[in-house]
């Protein structure tokens, strides 16, 4: 059996595109994590799938696994490339896709940047979800069961959970230790990417994303999202803020709770192969 396939990145968050409207594909848990192996299969942070959309008006459906073969509710990054990527095989430049979690309306720019309205964030805990009495910018969250160890964090959802962490620098951010803690943590139900942010100047921020499912990913775009409405409700960061990740800058721009966030960035192509089983 073949399997046409994309290799494509969003700022070094890579993926492998899978179009489901052209071929007929079984996704199995066995086979994600066999295709994201760096080492034996492509290798990857996420699966991305396009399939012909249930709704009129739509253009395609957009899912979205983890390397660890989890499905996620949305991916910023990976938004940007089925917009290039759709681009490619159609005289479109103006997409509006399904997700688990609404439509997304995307734009393919003159310069190939794309902007996505990546929808409104909730600071609601039951709508992130997570387990706290009441909505608050900041909470003091205990790292282990003794309550000795607290940190504090921003919760709030763009699609999918997020906390945000705000740090003296990203540099020296402890990613590798407090990451594995909060993506897991009891009070995040369904798990949460994890965002370590640094305020450089009212438009100007550094983050790293340690997203559940994946580890430290070069960019993620939910994340930069997040943090930068973190940073613009508690840190006077102002619209637009452009976001620097390891692999590269973001911009978001929001005006406001009840408003859309609307991201704009790259996507690049790599190579074109098939898997063959």
């Amino acid at each position: 059996m073949s399997i046409r396939f994309t290799k494509m990145h969003g700022l070094g968050n890579d993926f492998l595109v899978l179009d489901l409207r052209v071929q007929d594909v079984e996704l199995t848990r066995e086979r994600i994590l066999a295709w994201s192996d760096r080492h034996r299969g492509v290798g990857f942070d996420q699966l991305l799938i396009l399939e012909p959309a249930a709704q009129r008006d739509v253009d395609f459906k957009y899912r979205i696994f983890n390397a660890d073969g989890s499905e996620v509710e949305h991916c910023g990054n990976g938004a940007r490339c089925v917009a290039r990527f759709a681009e490619r095989s159609s005289k479109q430049s103006e997409f509006v896709c399904e997700t688990a979690r609404g439509l997304l309306n995307l734009s393919v720019l003159d310069d190939q940047q794309v902007k996505v309205a990546m929808g409104v964030p909730t600071l609601k805990p039951s709508e992130i979800p997570f387990l706290a009495d009441d909505t608050a910018f900041d909470y003091d969250l205990p790292l282990y069961s003794d309550q000795a160890a607290q940190v504090k964090i921003g919760a709030l959802a763009i699609g999918n959970p997020h906390a945000v962490l705000w740090v003296n620098s990203t540099a020296t951010a402890p990613v590798d230790e407090l990451g594995p803690l909060l993506e897991s943590h009891p009070r995040f139900p369904n798990r949460v990417n994890v965002g370590f942010a640094e305020r450089i100047d009212k438009h100007h921020m550094n983050l790293r994303v340690f997203e559940r499912g994946v580890g430290e990913t070069e960019a993620c775009g939910t994340g930069a999202c997040a943090a930068a409405v973190h940073g613009m409700l508690t840190q006077g960061l102002t619209s637009p803020v452009m976001v620097q990740l390891p692999g590269g800058r973001l911009q978001i721009e929001w005006q406001g709770m009840g408003e859309q966030v609307i991201m704009t960035g790259p996507a690049t192509f790599v190579y074109d192969g098939e898997l063959v089983e």
